[in-house]
């Protein structure tokens, strides 16, 4: 494996983020193949799904959230060269995903019904809701599974193996979704749970070939099953890292579903600007969260080999990468914001212009979004994960929700204030987080033992059996 705490850091951002970029690329088009095939059934189904996805959403962000504590102590042991641990921390992430999954699975079986009905799915819609949702939540195991070697690979800076594989579940995904969905000779039409059904089906492929990767050791992490005995320190350990995580998440799952209702109460044209809107920005932010993800895992290796100041380079270097990156594709989706608000839709004129003068407000926050989202990749590398949840509350619920609300129904701007409050509050993020990041105490945390203390504790162990204590 390549040594990330070494040599040029230009290089490793490319190598490790470009990967990462084309994963998550490749994980939106696998959505948009359920979306399409969904599509063809009717606007129930595609009601069902939409109902059904902000709480699979929910669950996947509390769970997904522990994967990160396997991130940032497989980064910093390999930064250390403790390959021991490496593999051990791995094992032990793989049991904590694992009864994680089966809590989320077991409580999403048990409020599908009760949350469908409360959000108020009408009859022709329920039953698909809920089934769609049930079969999701029984292949829980399976998505958390592949979260869990994502992160250990992404760990140790694997990243080409998990793109390989996401690569083969959505060329999978383009056979099986019609199959499932529609039905072929003795296969029968599933609607709506064929979806799910596909999903499950190349999830659960997906997660078996990274154990199989992991279980023969020939990427850079051996399984053993000795690692696999319950280790509640570090479990413990693990736990209070990934929580954070896990809340960051989440509330911004929920700050999304908030956010949609204030735009819902400006009509039907707003909300379907809207809604363009954020598919562009959803798009346009996948740059930042792969350097992100890459940012992570280099700070993470240089703050386990005790590295503070490269570690710093790094994030100083990958701060203005996404910012200048990003600053160039905001300059072009400023000039064709009409041409991809078109794209979206046809023949709502109304729609169409309030969609573009959205994406052009959206151009002014994108660059401060990549930033907020780089510092919050090194700080999750550093391993202080309530700090990255702090600050994404604060974005989410201190700027971004206030702001929208103020602007839009106190300021006489109406839907307008919505549009503005977002390039507001992504400056107001970022300024934030940067000026905690430029203070430096991120640098000064420690969640592994230094080199010095496991030195020492390993003489006061040789001491101790020698005196027969």
């Amino acid at each position: 494996m390549k040594d990330f705490t070494k040599g040029p850091i230009l290089k490793a951002l490319v190598s490790l983020s470009v990967p990462i970029v084309l994963t998550n690329m490749l994980h939106t088009a696998y959505q948009l193949v359920d979306t399409f095939w969904v599509g063809r059934l009717g606007k129930e189904a595609v009601a069902a799904v939409s109902l059904s996805f902000p709480i699979i959403f929910l669950l996947i962000t509390l769970g997904a959230g522990f994967t990160i504590a396997g991130t940032i102590l497989v980064a910093q042991y390999k930064g250390r060269k403790d390959h021991a641990q490496v593999e051990h921390v791995t094992a032990q992430t793989v049991v904590l995903m694992l009864i994680v999954s089966v809590i989320c699975a077991i409580l999403g079986l048990l409020i599908s019904q009760p949350i469908m009905e409360l959000m108020g799915a009408e009859a022709d819609v329920l039953a698909m809701a809920v089934s769609y949702l049930k079969i999701s939540f029984l292949g829980m195991p399976f998505m958390f599974g592949f979260f869990m070697f994502q992160s250990v690979m992404r760990g140790i800076g694997e990243v080409y193996m998990p793109m390989k594989i996401v690569f083969g579940t959505v060329m999978l995904n383009l056979v099986l979704d019609p199959l499932f969905i529609m039905g072929y000779g003795p296969i029968p039409a599933y609607g709506v749970s064929g979806a799910a059904v596909a999903t499950i089906f190349t999830q659960g492929l997906a997660t078996l070939a990274g154990m199989i990767i992991l279980l023969r050791g020939k990427h850079g992490i051996k399984l053993t099953f000795k690692n696999f005995k319950f280790d509640f320190t570090l479990v413990k350990q693990m736990f209070s890292l990934g929580l954070p995580s896990s809340i960051e998440q989440s509330m911004k799952a929920l700050g999304l579903t908030v956010m949609s209702f204030l735009v819902a109460s400006f009509g039907t044209a707003i909300v379907a600007a809207y809604g363009i809107g954020i598919r562009i920005l959803s798009f346009v932010i996948i740059p930042a969260f792969g350097l992100s993800m890459a940012t992570s895992t280099l700070v993470g290796q240089n703050m386990g080999a005790e590295k503070p100041r490269r570690a710093e380079k790094i994030a100083n270097r990958s701060v203005g990468i996404g910012f200048i990156t990003i600053i160039g594709i905001s300059i072009i989706i400023f000039f064709a914001a009409d041409f991809l608000a078109g794209a979206f839709l046809e023949g709502e004129p109304e729609v169409l212009a309030e969609s573009a003068l959205f994406i052009r407000y959206l151009c002014f926050g994108f660059a401060f979004m990549a930033t907020q989202l780089v510092l919050n990749g090194v700080y999750s590398g550093a391993g202080i994960t309530r700090t990255s949840m702090i600050f994404s509350i604060v974005s989410t619920w201190l700027f971004e929700f206030p702001i929208a609300y103020i602007m839009s129904k106190h300021s006489g701007l109406g839907a307008r204030g919505l549009w503005i409050a977002y390039p507001i509050s992504s400056f107001l993020s970022a300024l934030v987080s940067f000026i905690y990041f430029r203070m430096g105490r991120w640098k000064n945390v420690r969640i592994i033992p230094s080199k010095q203390e496991k030195l020492e504790h390993a003489v006061q162990e040789e001491a101790m059996i020698e005196e027969g204590l």
